[in-house]
């Protein structure tokens, strides 16, 4: 939206990539999907299905991948077109509003828990727990048996966190010593196993590998314009933490992700205004007033 990515765009575009819908049409080589069918549009609305990365189920990798609403367009509009191939299989019984934030938040943060590594009944620390993003990890973590220790600014956030599940609430805004505050809310002080980062600012990013746990694991998903992310040499190898990325999941990914909203386990909390708010809720998003998720309908 700020032309901030190292990514080429298609100009003009329609944005939108968490598209929750009714199969309305579809091509004549397509069987696997029925007219009426509930389907999701994701961020990766299509790969090429044939380079190494997509054989091995990582076609989040695809060198030449479609992009929803960056390089094809997306899901802010009433019809959007999918690959057959990628889009999400959603089941009936659910509310396509609901669902939504499941096929982007949901499915990034979920593989991202996967790639940390953390085993149930060990500590995550999340980073921007009060977002979009966060709101749904703290749920996929608690579902899959993990301890969540909720890192953001401000009550409301804090209150938010606390309801979803998060064992832990760490005001960065009112506390003094973050790093020393994340290692006491683990249970022997060591600090967590898995730090999730999923902060739109830099900051976060050199600090994470000062309270995680020796042995640990720190995943960047967050994509703060123009950051890099430092970390001592030294510390890294003596201990022997892993830093990594971690970017979309794949088609399996996503069904899991879904499954677990399915079963009741996830709850994103959103809000629902019309398309014609969309300016509205940008700015909300940039004054970083948004708590949850807001859904648009595009019927309104």
């Amino acid at each position: 939206m700020n032309g901030d990515w190292p990514l080429a765009t298609k100009m003009p575009f329609v944005g939108g990539h968490e598209g929750a819908g009714i199969v309305v049409a579809r091509g004549e080589l397509v069987k696997d999907v029925e007219i009426g069918d509930y389907a999701g549009i994701k961020w990766l609305n299509g790969s090429c299905l044939s380079c190494s990365f997509c054989q091995q189920s990582d076609e989040s990798l695809c060198p030449n991948p479609l992009l929803s609403g960056y390089t094809v367009d997306g899901s802010f509009q009433q019809y959007a077109i999918g690959k057959a191939a990628h889009v999400a299989r959603i089941p009936k019984e659910l509310s396509l509003e609901a669902v939504s934030p499941i096929l982007c938040a949901g499915l990034t943060v979920y593989k991202a828990l996967k790639e940390s590594g953390a085993r149930p009944g060990q500590q995550v620390a999340i980073v921007g727990a009060g977002g979009g993003l966060g709101s749904l990890a703290i749920q996929y973590a608690k579902a899959m048996g993990l301890h969540t220790i909720a890192i953001d600014g401000g009550e409301e956030k804090g209150k938010m966190c606390k309801e979803l599940g998060s064992e832990d609430y760490i005001d960065f805004s009112t506390t003094k010593d973050v790093v020393q505050a994340v290692k006491n809310a683990t249970p022997d002080g060591f600090g967590p196993h898995a730090v999730l980062l999923l902060a739109v600012s830099e900051g976060p990013f050199q600090q994470a590998s000062e309270y995680v746990r020796s042995r640990g694991s720190i995943v960047c998903v967050g994509l703060p314009a123009g950051a890099y992310l430092k970390a001592p040499v030294f510390d890294t190898v003596v201990r022997m933490i892993s830093i990594k990325g971690s970017y979309v999941g794949n088609r399996q990914d996503t069904a899991e992700a879904i499954d677990f909203f399915r079963r009741g386990l996830i709850q994103a909390p959103y809000k629902v205004v019309g398309l014609s708010k969309l300016q509205e809720v940008f700015d909300l998003m940039h004054a970083g007033k948004i708590a949850g998720r807001y859904v648009v309908d595009t019927s309104k």
